[in-house]
């Protein structure tokens, strides 16, 4: 394979994490974190990151790994390996963002379990190479932190009349209280998920008709 088609394989595998295979907005995974952390940017933005963080160091040493790592205990394998570096950042929130740590709770621990770390440590990391599996990992992070930024921000400017905690309108605004509570979260994710869905089936339109991809 040429220099020219690595890179632009290693492009396309990044990208599709983004937009067109999104985690939450496409995919629909991850949700419990896309709804229970999202009252404020700033708990979205940690939780994304620290996602984010996860998935490329579990993803980067399980390909490399992956022709050590025998069939029958890779699932466990790569459990263990997520739980180390999810041990890694909650360590690092910790020390870095006290309050925000404690805000985040025992979400942070649940980072373990998320499907999207270990689907693609199953359905890529296994079977590609590291730099490819790295691409793979920081597109799927940073489509899941933006969706959750996304989610976060409308809750917040909503539910607070604030982003990052920088007040935006004035005393006269009443806030959405209701966006900032578990029913905001359903709300929100159920109306953007609305909107994906339908600018997909609109996309299929066109593309049954011959109007465009």
């Amino acid at each position: 394979m040429s220099s020219t088609s690595k890179a632009d394989r290693a492009r396309a595998e990044f990208q599709k994490g983004i937009w067109r295979q999104n985690p939450i907005f496409v995919q629909v995974l991850g949700m419990c974190p896309s709804l229970a952390v999202t009252n404020s940017t700033v708990n979205a933005l940690a939780m994304g990151l620290a996602t984010l963080a996860v998935l490329i160091c579990s993803s980067t040493m399980i390909s490399a790994l992956r022709r050590a790592i025998p069939k029958q205990v890779r699932i466990s394998t790569y459990v263990v390996v997520i739980a180390t570096f999810v041990s890694v950042a909650d360590f690092v929130l910790q020390a870095l963002v006290p309050d925000v740590h404690k805000e985040l709770g025992a979400f942070i621990a649940l980072i373990v379990v998320n499907c999207i770390i270990l689907g693609r440590a199953e359905a890529f990391a296994s079977r590609e190479g590291v730099w490819l599996s790295i691409c793979d990992a920081a597109g799927m992070g940073l489509g899941f932190t933006l969706s959750l930024l996304i989610v976060g921000g409308l809750r917040e400017v909503l539910g607070s009349g604030s982003l990052f905690g920088v007040a935006l309108f004035g005393p006269s605004f009443e806030p959405w209280v209701v966006m900032i509570l578990p029913p905001g979260g359903f709300l929100m994710l159920g109306l953007i998920l609305l909107l994906f869905a339908n600018a997909r089936a609109r996309r299929d339109r066109r593309a049954a008709t011959g109007g465009g991809a």
